[in-house]
């Protein structure tokens, strides 16, 4: 379908900071699909962790007029790779969890996309063609996204689900001037490498102190990483935490390979 006229340019910071990125795409197509369905709605930042075949040609076929943003890719070979820069990061999920994790909708996570451009990088993950992001994956996300479909016929193509979220970007930020900005924080928010080093260091402490014992060491850190997620951390909070837990294994007398001086800046 052809618009004769379409809406003006998203924002620079919203096409700059915003990545969607497809987890071990499969098939070349769906790369093709999945750009195509992102410039459409004006976003042009893709990213692929361990594609099994790209570049491809049926990849820039099913692009059309979206092939500068296939041959644009940031090829990756590992999750982090993909997001370790980023202040937020919201991952596709089809499955309710064990564990149960901040869930938004398209139009919710199209909102915290908005709020959050302004301060950090946003990825938002696309799982395998047939199996999705796996636990660890989504373990990764502050947020967990879920688009409801029809129960008698749940299966949603990758591409048609990034078409969903491209397009509820597009329509938060089209609709955005009647909302009030959220205020300005006084730190920048940590990224998720800095997040992801604080919960090596807090696990490592918490092993080391035999806090583990008859408990399920993946379970109890499942919950710390929900916990931190929910709440948000910067920059300064990282510090803060990384200098506590160093400072439990210096008064413990333990070594840790985490250990490190922080205070507030």
């Amino acid at each position: 379908m052809r618009e004769e006229q379409g809406s003006p340019p998203l924002a620079p910071e919203l096409v700059q900071r915003v990545r969607m990125v497809m987890v071990e795409p499969t098939h070349p197509g769906n790369i093709g699909a999945a750009a195509r369905a992102m410039k459409t709605m004006g976003l042009n930042r893709l990213t692929l962790v361990n594609p099994l075949r790209f570049p491809d040609n049926e990849a820039r076929f099913r692009a059309a007029s979206a092939v500068d943003v296939v041959d644009g890719a940031n090829v990756v070979s590992t999750l982090a790779e993909a997001i370790d820069d980023c202040t937020l990061v919201i991952g596709a999920s089809a499955r309710n969890r064990r564990v149960p994790w901040p869930l938004v909708d398209a139009r919710e996570a199209a909102r915290a996309v908005l709020d959050e451009v302004p301060r950090g990088e946003v990825a938002i993950l696309f799982g395998r063609e047939s199996s999705g992001l796996t636990t660890e994956e989504l373990a990764r996300c502050q947020r967990h996204l879920h688009i409801a479909t029809d129960p008698a016929y749940t299966s949603l193509n990758v591409a048609m689900a990034m078409q969903i979220v491209a397009y509820e970007i597009r329509q938060a930020w089209l609709d955005a001037g009647a909302r009030p900005p959220e205020p300005a924080w006084d730190r920048p928010w940590a990224d998720a490498a800095a997040v992801e080093g604080l919960l090596e260091h807090l696990s490592e402490v918490l092993d080391q102190i035999n806090y583990y014992d008859r408990r399920e060491p993946g379970q109890v850190m499942l919950r710390m990483r929900r916990l931190f997620f929910r709440t948000r951390l910067d920059q300064v909070e990282i510090n803060i935490l990384r200098g506590l837990l160093t400072n439990v294994q210096k008064r413990a007398g333990l070594a840790g390979k985490g250990s490190r001086d922080t205070a507030p800046d």
